[in-house]
């Protein structure tokens, strides 16, 4: 199965933690990372989308991609 993930977080090192993390754990990057204005938070937010493939099994609704 083909797994995506969307990795969002304030722009600070918590971001770059949770990007690691996941690069750590197989996943890889997708495209640009992002950053807009959060109006509701009055702060700077950032966001990479991650990939992963794992053989051997299938995706469902029930899928927590945060275990993979």
């Amino acid at each position: 199965m083909k797994l995506y993930r969307f990795l969002s977080a304030p722009d600070d090192n918590s971001f770059c933690h949770k990007v690691t993390a996941a690069l750590n754990k197989g996943w890889h990057l997708f495209g640009s990372p992002t950053y807009a204005y959060d109006k509701k938070t009055e702060s700077m937010r950032c966001g990479q989308a991650v990939v992963k493939d794992v053989e051997g099994q299938e995706y469902g609704p029930d899928t927590k991609l945060s275990d993979w």
